[in-house]
């Protein structure tokens, strides 16, 4: 798939340079510059993952993105009303993620929502919240026990290469339009899990450890926003 995905973009691109070409040397005269034809770099790249990607929540809300605002441009709606609904939208699909992230786990996913769960409301765990704002949390020598990451508009670093670790603990992380990058020690293993619309979680450590004693578990989602998981070369 994702081969007929290049295969098909490639094919349009040239399309796109005939049609320009023939345009100039007037050989025919086809005016593919209509109102509202720069949508279609939204709407067809989303609509080429859609076909390839496993997750599809993210191209879907692209192509409505693109819709709604090519019928803006052909003043079907206006840019006004547009924008409300894009904003509807995103907030939608941000809430929606959130709330059913962990309902549809594979079975590969067991160990993980177990930790995740006995985590919840549990004592001790650190919250860091960060809205139109920075937040930085740096452990020095201190006992990390799970932490609860927001970032809303702003950004949340949470430096944990100091830290102390005595059993395997829980990060549950959200971002919408912000990023949360989280510094872990070498003597750790990190695991993440994530549901993201129009952003991601990525692990960008150059030094991992394959006979760690602990295990963190990230749980992350959210919209417009990312999270990495990076190790003290990032510092």
């Amino acid at each position: 798939m994702k081969q007929a995905k290049s295969i098909l973009c490639g094919l349009l691109i040239v399309a796109l340079g005939v049609i320009i070409g023939g345009n100039a040397l007037n050989i025919f005269n086809l005016d593919i510059f209509f109102e509202g034809w720069w949508t279609l770099f939204i709407i067809i790249p989303c609509f080429f993952e859609f076909i390839t990607a496993s997750n599809k929540t993210g191209s879907l809300v692209g192509i409505a993105i693109g819709v709604l605002l090519l019928l803006a441009a052909q003043d079907v709606l206006t840019f006004e009303v547009a924008g409300k609904l894009i904003f509807a939208l995103v907030v939608i699909v941000f809430g929606l993620t959130i709330a059913f992230r962990g309902v549809f786990s594979n079975k590969c996913d067991k160990d993980f929502v177990k930790k995740v769960k006995a985590n919840k409301n549990k004592e001790g765990v650190d919250e860091q919240i960060a809205v139109f704002a920075g937040n930085d949390r740096v452990y020095k020598n201190e006992e990390f026990t799970g932490a609860n990451l927001t970032a809303i508009f702003g950004g949340v670093d949470l430096d944990l290469i100091d830290a102390k670790f005595t059993k395997d603990t829980v990060i549950k992380a959200i971002c919408a339009f912000g990023g949360i990058s989280i510094r872990v020690p070498e003597n750790v293993q990190v695991k993440v899990k994530s549901g993201f619309v129009f952003g991601g979680a990525s692990d960008d450590r150059k030094n991992v450890s394959d006979k760690a004693k602990y295990t963190i578990y990230v749980d992350a989602g959210g919209c417009f926003g990312g999270i990495s998981v990076e190790d003290k070369s990032k510092k």
